[in-house]
């Protein structure tokens, strides 16, 4: 975990973000992670184009990434806010989101609450962004 005295949250297992703002922010018992896209942060390149079962799986692991980074993890996240290009893709982004909160989120724990919107997104590449709102434990 790498955490700033102002509460930035950063780490080099998530791309690193592109414009002015941080990765995640952790202050008092909260933690916002910011939009996160489908790109590999080895090569910093968008992975798996026009598949967002892939594209959904590998964004979910760049907001894990800094969910651990900040302290937290999957199973501290109250709501994942998931951005889709289109509604078409609904079912195939669901079915990866649910592969991978079955697997993080520990048997008998509250499931994460979400909303998913349908919107333009900052690169064609992209056919899926998350971020996600985290309670962390003390």
């Amino acid at each position: 975990m790498t955490t700033a005295a102002n509460g930035t949250v950063t780490t080099t297992d998530a791309p690193a973000p592109a414009h002015t703002f941080s990765q995640g922010v952790r202050k008092g018992g909260l933690l916002q992670v910011s939009g996160q896209g489908p790109m590999d942060p080895a090569t910093k390149q968008y992975i798996a184009p026009g598949d967002v079962h892939a594209q959904t799986l590998r964004t979910l692991e760049n907001v894990r990434a800094i969910l651990e980074a900040g302290g937290a993890s999957v199973g501290d996240v109250l709501m994942f806010r998931v951005y889709l290009t289109e509604r078409e893709h609904f079912s195939a982004m669901n079915d990866a989101y649910g592969e991978f909160v079955s697997r993080h989120v520990p048997d008998g724990a509250a499931l994460p609450a979400r909303t998913t919107v349908f919107v333009g997104l900052p690169h064609a590449e992209m056919l899926v962004e998350i971020d996600a709102l985290a309670a962390p434990a003390a």
